[in-house]
This record gives structure tokens, C-alpha cells and sequence, in this order.
């Protein structure tokens, strides 16, 4: 395809409607933040990590590894459910499938933002990636199928912005299977650590799946609300029906999630490892109570509940705040997760040692966050700007 056929594509796709100084200014401000928010990180390969980060080696992961997660969960729902669309065609949800697509591509872009400025050395992941992989390693699978992921998704968005379906098809499904996949050994970098007794097991794999469908259902909602609200359009009935098909998966989805939380800190109680008891306590009645109890359990979990309920899947607004509440404590989760599961030392008991370690996110990793956050909102805008007449087409 030579460059005139291109721009003619782009010609064809772009909404002009939103081509307003508002939307500009709205861009170049996400643009600004990304720059300054990622500098952020960028200093930490200047001055070093220690003295940018409040990691250590008693903590070696923190904030910035639960965005990264945060992010690539999130990409891994949006993308089950747009190939379950695409696959099987025919589904309510089909018809907000294409904008699903193009986000979770920018979500994962999110997260690999995020990790880009976390470790020491992000060349080498991409070098030795290729010419020393090591299939033992949950890591460099996790890291080889998001990269496969990623390449599928973006191709099969060209395939659906040219109209080459049977491509955008094909391509879409590996890109959910590889992200599925991924998402699992994401899980699996912490469920095969027998040192941490509150990650070490079988549950993380299918507890992180498990947020990915709550995360995508949530994003679904709220995406395509706010691409409504910044046209100020209304919501036509096929997305209205969209929307209530995605409210019903999110409400699905919460119930058993809130389940899955609920026994994972129960079975520490019951003839868990002591270091995980530890580590739930710290959830329970312990430092990072109030994260847990309001941010997490109240604000991530009854809260959007009772608005599901409230709203009987029918006010798309009060979904959309629902899913934005979802967001943030799934956000909350992902920090709780691993902060706990760092918190009690491997060596307690040992030389008078505290039953908690400290961390708390420094400014610069706070200004990493701002800047993640920014990638995924400046890659929404631009979305609607060059695709807007692909995430509205019809037929899907």
C-alpha cells in the first residue's frame, strides 16, 4: 500500500467533528503530562534508581509494578471480549468491538511505559529477549507474548481500519489467546515465588484472568461513554444494548471477584504459611488497611455493586461511573497485592527484625503514574480523532 492510499484510508476514518480547540488543547496537555510524567522515570536512569525510587532490596517491586499490571490486565479484558465479538460476530457487543480493540492496544501501551522506566535496563529486556530467551523463565514468556500480542493486535486493527476482515479476524484471536497467555504468566511471576507465602500458589493466574474480565468490562463502559460525551451525542440503542451487555459481564464478573478476594485472605486463616497470614493482616487490620477497606473493598467493590443495581443497566452514566470506581480499585488491588506480599520480611524472627517493612511511592514514581495515566488518555483522544468513523461504523 503506498503512501497516497494511505492518507486516503486515514482521510476515510478520521471524525473531523472533534477536530475542536478544546480537543486540541485536551491533547496537548495529555502530550505535555506524558513528557513530563515519564521524565520522571527517565531521571532514574540518570541519578539511579535508589535515588529516584523508594524501591529497595527488602522491596524491590512497587507502585510502578502494580500500574504495570494494572495496565496489561486491563488491555488483556478489553481484548478477550473484542475476539469474542469478532470471532462469533452477532454479539450486543460487536458493535463497540473496534474501539475495544484500539484500547486495549493503548492500555498495554500504559503498561509498557510503565515498566519501560522501572527496570535498570529495558534495552537489554528487548536484546536478550530474542537472543537469549530462557523458556524456564515466567518473565520472558510473560514479556515475549505481550510483544506477540501487541504485534497481532496492532495488525488487526490495520485489518479492520482497510477492511480486510478475515486478517483482522485471524489476527485478533492469536492477539486474545497470546494476551490470555500472558496475563497468566503474569500471574505466574508471582505464584511460583515459594518465598512470598501470600503470592506462592495456584490462585494468582485465575484471580488475575478473573480481573481481566472485570477490568475490560468496566473500560468498555467507560471508554464508550466518554467517546459519547466529548461528540455530545446520544447513545444510539444498538451501543445502549452494547452497554447493557458489558454491565451485565461487569456485574457477573464483580459478584465472583469479590468471592475470589474474600477466600484469598480467608485461607490464611485456616492453615496458611505464617508470613501470609502476616501479609493478609496487613490488608486486614494492618498498614495498608484503610487502602484495603475503603479504596479496594468499598470503593472498587459495594459501591459500583449497589450503583449496577441502582442504575438496573440502564443509566449508561451511572455504569460508567460504576466502572470508573471498579478501575481505581482494581488500581488499589493490584498496589495491595504486592506491597503485602513484600511488607513481611523472608527472614522474621530473625535479629529483632520488624513484622512489616516500610514503602511508600516517591514523588517521582507518583509523576511515572501521571504519566502512564496520560499515555492511555492522549492514545483515547487520538483514537477518536483519526478512527472516530471506525469505532462508529455499524457492522463491525
Amino acid at each position: 500500500m503506498d503512501k497516497n492510499a494511505l492518507v486516503d484510508m486515514f482521510a476515510q476514518t478520521e471524525d473531523t467533528s472533534l477536530a475542536t480547540p478544546g480537543m486540541n488543547r485536551a491533547t496537548i496537555i495529555f502530550l505535555i503530562l506524558i513528557v513530563l510524567g515519564l521524565g520522571c522515570g527517565v531521571l532514574s536512569f540518570i541519578f539511579g534508581h535508589p535515588a529516584i525510587y523508594n524501591t529497595s532490596r527488602e522491596s524491590p517491586w512497587g507502585i510502578l509494578i502494580a500500574t504495570y499490571a494494572f495496565w496489561a490486565i486491563t488491555s488483556t479484558g478489553l481484548c478477550i471480549y473484542a475476539a469474542i465479538s469478532h470471532l462469533f460476530g452477532g454479539t450486543k457487543m460487536a458493535i463497540v468491538s473496534n474501539r475495544m480493540v484500539w484500547m486495549s492496544i493503548v492500555c498495554i501501551m500504559g503498561a509498557f511505559a510503565t515498566i519501560g522506566v522501572e527496570i535498570a535496563s529495558p534495552h537489554r529486556m528487548i536484546i536478550y529477549n530474542i537472543l537469549s530467551p530462557n523458556p524456564t523463565s515466567n518473565i520472558w514468556w510473560m514479556g515475549t507474548l505481550y510483544g506477540l500480542a501487541v504485534g497481532c493486535m496492532i495488525v488487526e486493527f490495520f485489518g479492520i481500519v482497510s477492511g480486510m476482515a478475515r486478517i483482522a479476524v485471524v489476527l485478533g484471536t492469536a492477539g486474545a489467546i497470546a494476551e490470555v497467555l500472558a496475563n497468566s504468566c503474569l500471574g505466574g511471576v508471582f505464584a511460583t515465588l515459594p518465598s512470598r507465602p501470600y503470592w506462592y500458589g495456584g490462585q494468582l493466574p485465575i484471580y488475575f484472568l478473573t480481573a481481566a474480565f472485570l477490568s475490560g468490562a468496566c473500560a468498555t463502559i467507560l471508554f464508550n461513554w466518554l467517546a459519547f460525551r466529548i461528540r455530545g451525542a446520544e447513545m444510539n440503542d444498538a451501543v445502549k444494548s452494547a452497554m447493557k451487555s458489558a454491565g451485565k459481564a461487569m456485574t457477573m464478573v464483580l459478584i465472583l471477584y469479590s468471592v475470589a478476594t474474600f477466600w484469598r485472605l480467608i485461607m490464611y486463616y485456616v492453615g496458611g504459611a505464617e508470613l501470609g497470614r502476616l501479609a493478609a493482616g496487613a490488608l486486614i487490620n494492618g498498614p495498608l488497611s484503610v487502602n484495603f477497606w475503603v479504596i479496594e473493598v468499598t470503593i472498587g467493590l459495594i459501591i459500583p455493586l449497589l450503583l449496577l443495581i441502582l442504575s438496573r443497566l440502564s443509566n449508561v452514566g451511572m455504569m460508567a461511573f460504576a466502572g470508573l470506581l471498579v478501575l481505581i480499585g482494581q488500581f488499589a488491588a493490584r498496589y495491595d497485592l504486592i506491597v503485602a506480599g513484600l511488607m513481611v520480611p523472608a527472614d522474621l524472627g530473625w535479629d529483632n527484625v520488624a513484622t512489616y517493612g516500610g514503602y511508600y511511592p516517591s514523588f517521582f514514581e507518583w509523576g511515572v503514574i501521571v504519566g502512564s495515566i496520560s499515555v492511555v488518555c492522549f492514545g483515547f483522544l487520538l483514537g477518536e480523532r483519526v478512527f472516530g468513523k471506525v469505532f462508529t461504523q455499524k457492522e463491525h
